[in-house]
């Protein structure tokens, strides 16, 4: 079983299709096709469905697809057997944390670390172990309950974010509630001061952008629950109206997370240590 093959496999999975992984890979897409041969005959099963123009994996290639990239991750390790931060970084992030947590980060790490390439993959939370578990991403960053627990995975509550009510300056109409962020447990954060507060709902609204939310509900369109730090500067500037709702509530906290498999390389390491002293200053 060849490497390339396997790197081939993923890309073509990360990409969406054959011709992007050529592209990537600076292949030939013939050349791509053979490697998928190749490796289809050496397992005896087939990794994709083939239905008109696109390819799909199939029940076996979701099932191998997690033993692929941990094999391409065992290779990174014997080659990076050095300590110096080099190669790829990919890190998963919640969208929220984009808006102020992250960049700073970013920029302090590409300071002290110039030969890691960083990426970013904005991630919706319940997918986090999908993408952990076939090596999409090699750490994350996220909004979740206090009570995370997911078994593969190793998280660390890095802080319980202060939660604020936002609402129009202007309206105090709460019949229509704005969520953000897709995961249920988020949601049930909302809901459970939503009953508490005994607030008259009639209407909800789901959104996956931050910012989308916030320029709604100055608009009028409805309250939704946030955290603070992604709300500061509307609050500070009277742009938005605040709640805070109080300590003894459930609330969200930011996460870093890493499979408990994954092998922990110099610059994951240095990714991890940075992110846990910036989380010290963090309001």
């Amino acid at each position: 079983m060849e490497l390339r093959h396997l790197v081939t496999f993923k890309t073509i999975v990360e990409k969406d299709g054959f011709k992007r992984a050529a592209d990537h890979l600076g292949y030939a897409q013939s050349s791509v096709t053979t490697h998928i041969k190749e490796l289809e005959r050496e397992l005896g099963k087939p990794l994709f469905d083939r239905l008109g123009k696109k390819v799909v994996l199939t029940q076996y290639g979701h099932h191998f697809l997690p033993y692929a990239a941990k094999i391409i991750d065992l290779y990174s390790q014997a080659l990076n057997t050095n300590d110096e931060p080099i190669g790829n970084l990919i890190i998963g992030i919640s969208e929220s944390l984009t808006i102020d947590r992250v960049p700073p980060i970013l920029i302090e790490y590409k300071k002290l670390y110039p030969k890691v390439n960083l990426s970013l993959k904005s991630i919706d939370n319940y997918d986090v172990t999908t993408y952990l578990q076939n090596g999409d991403i090699d750490l994350a960053l996220i909004l979740e309950k206090d009570d995370l627990s997911i078994p593969e995975l190793f998280t660390e509550n890095l802080k319980r974010e202060k939660m604020v009510l936002i609402r129009p300056n202007d309206v105090a109409d709460s019949s229509t509630v704005l969520y953000t962020e897709r995961s249920c447990s988020y949601k049930s954060v909302f809901e459970h001061y939503i009953n508490y507060k005994q607030m008259d709902v009639k209407e909800s609204l789901d959104f996956q952008s931050i910012e989308a939310i916030k320029q709604c509900v100055r608009s009028g369109l409805g309250i939704s629950l946030v955290p603070y730090f992604s709300v500061k500067e509307e609050l500070m500037t009277n742009k938005l109206t605040g709640e805070e709702v109080p300590p003894d509530h459930p609330a969200i906290s930011t996460f870093l997370a890493y499979h408990k498999d994954k092998w922990l390389s110099p610059a994951i390491l240095k990714m991890n240590e940075l992110i846990r002293e910036h989380a010290k200053g963090w309001e």
